[in-house]
C-alpha cells in the first residue's frame, strides 16, 4: 500500500516540475540576476525551476543513501546484539553444566574418601595424580599409597627375593 502512494505522489511531482518547466520558458521569463556560489544563473524561470528539481533529486538521493546506510548499521548493531546474548545464554549453560559435573565429582570424592581403603585420594582431598609442573617442567605422579598389610602378605615374593 505504501509502494502504491509512494509512485502516485512521484507522477505527480514529475508531472508538476514538466509544467512548471514548459510554462516558464521563453524571453518573457528571463531571470535578470541570479547567483549561486559565485555563479550567474542565466535563462529562465523555468530553466531555474529544472535546476531547483535537479538539485532536490541529489538532495533525495543522498538521504536515502544515508538512511541506507543507518539502516544497515542499526540491523548489524542488532545481529550482534543478539548474537551477544545468545553466547552468553550458552555461556550459562555450559557453566551450570561444569557446576553440576564438579558437584557429582565432589560428592562421589566424598563417598570414597569416606569408605575403607582411601581408594588413593589424598587427605586434604586433592586427587594424588593431578599435580602441577615440577620445577623443570615435567608432570610428576604421586607415589601411590603403600597397600594395607593384609594384601602386602598376600603379594608373592618376586624372582630376586630368597625363597623361604
Amino acid at each position: 500500500m505504501i509502494v502504491i502512494v509512494g509512485l502516485v505522489i512521484l507522477v505527480a511531482a514529475v508531472i508538476t516540475g514538466v509544467a512548471g518547466v514548459l510554462a516558464n520558458g521563453g524571453h518573457a521569463h528571463a531571470v535578470t540576476h541570479f547567483a549561486v556560489f559565485g555563479y550567474h544563473v542565466t535563462g529562465s524561470t523555468g530553466t531555474l525551476f529544472l535546476y531547483g528539481i535537479v538539485t532536490g533529486a541529489l538532495a533525495m538521493l543522498g538521504l536515502s543513501l544515508l538512511l541506507a546506510g543507518a539502516r544497515r548499521t542499526s540491523r548489524r548493531g542488532r545481529d550482534a546484539r543478539r548474537g551477544l546474548a545468545r553466547s552468553r545464554r550458552e555461556t550459562a549453560a555450559v557453566s551450570a553444566d561444569r557446576d553440576d559435573l564438579i558437584g557429582q565429582r565432589d560428592t562421589a570424592r566424598g563417598y570414597t574418601a569416606s569408605t575403607p581403603g582411601d581408594a588413593g585420594i589424598a587427605r586434604n582431598g586433592s586427587d594424588p595424580g593431578l599435580r602441577g609442573p615440577s620445577l623443570f617442567g615435567r608432570l610428576f605422579a604421586a607415589p601411590q599409597p603403600a597397600p594395607p598389610a593384609s594384601q602386602a602378605a598376600a603379594v608373592p615374593a618376586g624372582p630376586s627375593a630368597p625363597a623361604e
